[in-house]
């Protein structure tokens, strides 16, 4: 019996009260590795595992922790892993598979849920990192995405072609560089939420993604909210949570 199932059996036989059952929980139990202190209860508060960022930790220091929260989960995600973050954690977690693209490391179990209504939408090719990243996260929280790919609104024709596939969606999440058009832009096309994912792709004053943000910040479209830059994974989450059950 786990110490969760323990926890609920107790309050069932009115040996634990209620606020205490939920005292105990927001205070939920770790694994102590040492360097790193792993939150197995993330799930009951969040909906879904620690995930784990790789930059600041050795690759052995990853790969403990990707066991541990693997072990315990079933799934584990690893982001922004370079070679030597990904050999290790393949090597402890010989399941998880390496997305490159996507710098990232992830194993789930057979039958892992693949919930449609998420979207996501690139303006260009060079985006396609940060969208990988946010790809690969939704995955993981049980999402399948549908993506529209190259429709930034220098080709606007290429953005009105897939409207229908941006207009069944719960919420899209639109990646974009330069100046970050694309996010007012499909907010004027759908009636769902638009989590934008500003990119640091551009050419000099786009200083590293700071225009597309200040850009999607000051969207004239009341439906989009913005992330941080390249951050596919918040991205990922929020969307996660406006389409609900995440994971």
């Amino acid at each position: 019996m786990t110490d969760l199932r323990r926890l609920l059996e107790g309050v069932r036989a009115g040996e634990v009260k209620p606020e205490e059952a939920e005292r105990l929980l927001k205070a939920a139990p770790f694994a102590d590795l040492g360097f790193a202190k792993v939150d197995h209860h993330r799930a009951v508060r969040q909906g879904h595992p620690e995930i784990v960022y790789a930059p600041g930790k050795t690759p052995a220091q990853a790969a403990a922790i990707a066991r541990e929260i693997h072990g315990r989960a079933g799934r584990v995600l690893v982001t922004r892993a370079g070679p030597e973050h990904a050999a290790a954690v393949l090597g402890e977690v010989p399941s998880a598979v390496h997305h490159e693209l996507a710098r990232a490391v992830a194993a789930w179990p057979e039958g892992h849920p693949r919930r449609a209504g998420i979207a996501i939408v690139t303006a260009g090719t060079a985006d396609q990192a940060a969208a990988e990243e946010a790809r690969v996260t939704c995955r993981f929280l049980g999402h399948e995405p549908e993506m529209v790919v190259d429709a930034g609104v220098a080709g606007i024709h290429r953005l009105l072609a897939r409207t229908e596939a941006l207009q069944r969606a719960r919420v899209v999440i639109a990646v974009a560089g330069m100046e970050g058009a694309l996010a007012s832009v499909v907010g004027g096309l759908v009636g769902a939420p638009v989590v934008a994912l500003p990119t640091s792709v551009g050419y000099g004053t786009g200083s590293g993604g700071y225009a597309a943000l200040l850009s999607m910040l000051n969207s004239c479209a009341s439906n989009v909210a913005c992330v941080n830059i390249d951050n596919g994974v918040g991205a990922a989450v929020v969307a996660s949570l406006i389409v609900g059950a995440g994971g």
